[in-house]
């Protein structure tokens, strides 16, 4: 079986993250240490008993989500024995995710992760005044009818899909004003949903340039090592392998499509028999639309290892 690792974006993260990661290993209570230490903040205190509305803020999500990941990657290979690099083919993660997969193939430190989805979080939050910007999924639309419909509701704003998630599946992003108008569409085009997302910006478009802009910043100072494991990247759904591949993709990530259909059917059309999510179970239902041969597992927490264990 040739496996591969997905890692999952924001929208997985929920008060009570990880808190049974932490009861129940040290390597795990070790990652959330070395976050809290990075961002001088007691995040691990915050996933574990919230507030959940500071929670929701990009700026801790995103780096919430990336700590249970890792944690998990250590709990693997520290605890279990099983080493990313033997066992895995690819990874890939979703948004945010892709820093996670990064980190867990060893391209960026786990507190250099850290500060980054913290920097990326607070970029992204900012980049558009409250109010300004909107999302929406649409459900039962396939991409190409949804580029056609976004592009109608424009009407000189910015509208764009956002998220190519899985067949009928599609996130948009925009001037609220432009995603409004699309919805309307998509419910004329027939649509099965067409709702507004609960999102404090208008992530993955064109009206995240100043986010991107402080992102590339950043990723120029940043220390990149050759990943272990070829990434799937998100805006090109193929894998890259170089520093100077990460550094240019992750910026252009900011207001890039997440192409995670072609993704996932890429690393299934490249050989990959087994796929699983670590750190949620978001990304792993979106799989079994995508590739149903796939065998598909999510792990969020301790009592999915040993499902895991057996799989591998």
């Amino acid at each position: 079986m040739t496996t591969a690792f997905m890692f999952p974006g924001q929208g997985s993260q929920a008060v009570g993250m990880g808190k049974a990661l932490a009861d129940a290993s040290a390597a795990a209570r070790e990652v959330f240490g070395t976050v809290d230490e990075a961002l001088g903040q007691n995040l691990s205190r915050l996933m574990f008993a919230g507030p959940d509305e500071a929670l929701l803020l990009t700026s801790n999500a995103q780096p919430a989500i990336m700590a249970v990941s890792l944690a998990l990657v250590a709990l693997l290979e520290k605890e279990a024995g099983i080493r990313l690099s033997e066992r895995a083919s690819f990874v890939a993660g979703h948004s945010l995710g892709e820093y996670s997969a990064l980190s867990a193939v060893g391209s960026f430190g786990l507190a250099q992760t850290a500060r980054l989805l913290r920097l990326r979080g607070d970029a992204m939050q900012s980049a558009v005044p409250a109010g300004q910007g909107a999302m929406a999924a649409l459900l039962g639309l396939d991409l190409d009818v949804v580029e056609k419909l976004v592009a109608e509701a424009a009407q000189g704003e910015i509208c764009a899909a956002a998220n190519d998630n899985a067949p009928g599946q599609v996130v948009i992003s925009g001037h609220a004003a432009a995603v409004d108008r699309a919805i309307v569409l998509a419910k004329a085009a027939g649509a099965r949903r067409a709702m507004p997302l609960s999102v404090s910006a208008p992530f993955h478009c064109a009206l995240m340039g100043p986010a991107a802009d402080a992102m590339a910043r950043a990723l120029a100072e940043a220390a990149i090592l050759a990943p272990t494991v070829p990434v799937v990247a998100n805006v090109t759904a193929s894998a890259i392998t170089t520093p100077d591949e990460i550094r240019r993709l992750l910026v252009e990530q900011v207001t890039g499509r997440v192409r995670w259909r072609e993704s996932i059917g890429w690393m299934a059309d490249n050989g990959v028999t087994q796929m699983v999510e670590l750190g949620g179970k978001v990304v792993g239902p979106m799989v079994k639309r995508i590739a149903p041969e796939v065998t598909v597992l999510s792990v969020a927490g301790p009592e999915d290892v040993d499902a895991l264990l057996k799989l591998l």
